[in-house]
């Protein structure tokens, strides 16, 4: 009846009527202990607790630093900077005071674009003796002029400057094997730093170097006591007083003259702890062991039963992986229903949210194809084409579907490379010098560079990469053989190649299907996988060419050019 008119009891009421006198005779017995040996406990505690945090942090530290290398290594590849690098190595020399600025202010354009997507506290860069010819960051002004080259194997070194201290990470610039300088990436040890680091590990943080403070966490009244005497006995303390106050302390990094600890306060936890327990086993020192078991055992039945039926619904649900089906609420709790309520309203918005992604994501590739398709009116829908060709070809093979997904977005993409193809090369209505068809060849590896600034697309690369790879081992770029090209990547080429040879082209009008698949047959083995080139002639069910012929038929069409088959002149 009470259910009915009020809907299920909150589970906060039952945990209290249940909960209380087994609390009540735990926290009597702990309570007394504590107030007894508090002091003690304590201090073990606050100790363990902040050799934890110091593992915690010097683990963190080691992944920044490695992350750090890598985003050094990533930036050093920029080929615009090295560019503007060798121009003003190669024009130092000979070039007037102007002339020299504005090869330094290019280099500094190139670094502010590094700067605005890395957000860094200084990156530099430094011909090969240290001079240092560009800089940028928060922390810009404060930079040397000069800067000594990485001495280190991994580049990291630690820059004590008037205006504080750095942890730099340095890589070589080179050029074609040619040195040019260095890059250097560099996080100043500052109060930032130091707040960061309190957050992670929930105790202060003190920053120093040579016996000076960079910056710390603790109030004022205690940092003004870190007289030089005290910084240098820290390494080989447990525990220091600072301001009458015991702290425990820990060294987390120490990288050349700068050193980092963490320190927590052993009175500051043992008062309040030890008052507390006085107080509570005051109020709660009386209790039963048997009214104890009975509430226990109504607990359990009361509360478990809830939340294990919730518990199983979410573990089913995570196994079947039918994250579209609504939770049932029990009835029983009011806290579990509104979590379950909750959790269904949840995952409503994260479908919903993922399949708007994926919308956009397909969206945004497609526009890309078609930018692609835009430069040329005889390619106008071609990576469309070859995309709806590659899938329905995939499906004739048996593929499973997350396989015909990469196999769709990737062959809308195949051709992305030629973005960066000239439109005089791309767009000429004859045929191409054999130094033009070089430079075509080189849009796999052109298109390839570019998804790889985008880890979403890099199930695509393969596809985008090796499209051109043939059986045979005359592909391009690398000239890999038979089962090396991956067959996602030898469906495009052979739906690549039939959509080029079906379709008009300023140097020669579009060739019959029948044609183009006694083409690929004529091919298979060689330039296509056979196995691809059965599937997409069962796919597309071209008359008479359901088997593999060694020559075109007489009546094909006579203007059609030979090579076209074994180097698909542009597609």
């Amino acid at each position: 009846m009470i259910t009915r008119l009020f809907g299920p009891p909150r589970l906060l009421v039952r945990t209290l009527l249940a909960m209380f006198t087994v609390v009540a005779i735990v926290l009597t017995a702990v309570l007394l202990l504590i107030a007894i040996q508090g002091s003690g406990y304590v201090r073990g505690t606050v100790t363990e607790k902040l050799a934890t945090a110091q593992r915690m942090l010097f683990e963190l530290e080691q992944r920044q630093s490695r992350e750090l290398q890598a985003q050094v290594a990533v930036v050093a590849e920029s080929p615009t900077l090295k560019a503007a690098i060798d121009t003003y190595q190669a024009e130092i020399r000979r070039s007037d005071a102007n002339t020299r600025a504005e090869l330094i202010r290019t280099i500094e354009r190139e670094l502010d674009k590094v700067a605005s997507r890395i957000q860094p506290d200084i990156v530099a860069v430094s011909d090969p003796a240290g001079n240092v010819l560009a800089v940028a960051g928060r922390y810009q002004r404060n930079w040397p002029a000069f800067v000594a080259p990485p001495t280190t194997k991994d580049g990291e070194t630690i820059v004590t400057l008037p205006s504080g201290v750095f942890r730099r990470i340095s890589t070589p610039l080179a050029l074609q094997d040619v040195a040019i300088g260095f890059l250097s990436i560099a996080s100043a040890l500052d109060h930032g730093y130091a707040r960061r680091m309190s957050a992670l590990s929930g105790a202060s943080t003190l920053v120093t170097s040579e016996g000076r403070v960079l910056a710390t966490t603790l109030p004022d009244e205690v940092a003004g006591t870190l007289n030089e005497n005290v910084i240098r006995e820290l390494p080989a303390a447990s525990t220091v007083t600072l301001a009458g106050a015991e702290y425990a302390v820990r060294q987390v990094v120490k990288s050349g003259p700068a050193t980092v600890y963490t320190l927590d306060s052993i009175d500051g936890a043992v008062a309040p702890l030890i008052s507390s327990a006085l107080t509570a086993m005051i109020w709660l020192g009386v209790a039963v062991f048997g009214v104890a078991g009975l509430v226990s055992l109504w607990t359990a039945r009361s509360l478990a039963r809830p939340i294990d039926t919730l518990s199983k619904s979410l573990s089913e649900m995570t196994q079947s992986r039918t994250f579209d089906t609504a939770l049932p609420t029990t009835g029983s709790s009011l806290e579990v229903d509104a979590l379950t309520r909750a959790f269904n309203s949840m995952m409503a918005t994260v479908s919903a949210a993922e399949a708007e992604t994926q919308s956009t994501y397909v969206g945004a590739i497609r526009a890309l194809a078609l930018a692609l398709d835009a430069r040329d009116p005889y390619t106008a829908g071609h990576s469309e084409r070859v995309s709806v060709l590659s899938v329905t070809v995939g499906r004739q093979m048996g593929l499973p579907p997350e396989d015909i997904e990469v196999l769709r977005l990737g062959a809308l993409l195949h051709d992305i490379g030629k973005i960066g193809i000239s439109d005089h090369v791309l767009r000429k209505p004859s045929a191409l010098t054999d130094e033009e068809f070089e430079l075509i060849k080189e849009h796999p590896t052109l298109g390839a560079r570019i998804l790889r600034t985008a880890p979403f697309l890099a199930q695509h690369l393969p596809i985008v990469e090796l499209h051109h790879e043939r059986p045979d081992g005359r592909g391009y770029p690398y000239g890999l053989t038979g089962d090396e090209i991956p067959l996602l990547a030898r469906i495009v080429h052979v739906a690549d190649a039939f959509d080029a040879m079906t379709s008009a082209r300023a140097y020669r009008p579009a060739l019959d299907s029948g044609y183009a698949t006694r083409e690929l047959w004529r091919c298979a083995g060689t330039q296509f996988d056979a196995e691809v080139v059965q599937a997409l002639v069962q796919a597309v069910a071209v008359p008479g060419s359901a088997t593999p012929t060694t020559e075109p038929a007489e009546d094909a069409t006579p203007a059609a050019p030979r090579r076209l088959a074994l180097l698909p002149a542009r597609s």
